[in-house]
């Protein structure tokens, strides 16, 4: 049976949308990936379009809000910025909680340097995706 992962951002918009599409990407197997967001908003077209850069499709994912998932049993609910982590509420059904935050991609710049940023989150999120994943499915956590 796959690991339940929920991944938490404020807008659910970028964040842990590439972290969603990530984690079904490279361990689809093993995990089955959601995300949310704290006050969610619309996916970020230059998330979409980063991710598309490394072959994974996340344009038919949506934004949802947290209270989508009360109820549901998460072996990993992680939250990947430091708001979401402060007002994030209890999910009785959590087994562990793990925390990374990731700077939230700026919209400011040059349409090169804004998708440089943003190229820059999702290879820091996918690092730390194979790191900390990687090594839960083959330890057996």
């Amino acid at each position: 049976m796959k690991k339940q992962v929920l991944f938490i951002c404020t807008h659910n918009s970028a964040r842990s949308q590439m972290a969603e599409g990530l984690l079904r990407s490279l361990y689809g197997n093993y995990y089955e990936a959601y995300s949310a967001g704290t006050e969610p908003s619309n996916i970020n077209s230059y998330a979409t379009r980063v991710m598309a850069e490394i072959g994974i499709d996340i344009s038919m994912q949506h934004s949802k809000s947290m209270e989508k998932f009360r109820g549901m049993e998460f072996d990993y609910v992680v939250t990947v910025c430091d708001h979401a982590k402060e007002v994030c509420p209890f999910f009785p059904n959590a087994k562990k909680y793990l925390h990374k935050n990731f700077h939230e991609p700026s919209l400011e710049g040059s349409k090169e340097e804004i998708l440089e940023f943003f190229r820059s989150i999702r290879n820091e999120i996918k690092e730390y995706i194979k790191a900390t994943f990687d090594i839960e499915y083959v330890l057996g956590r």
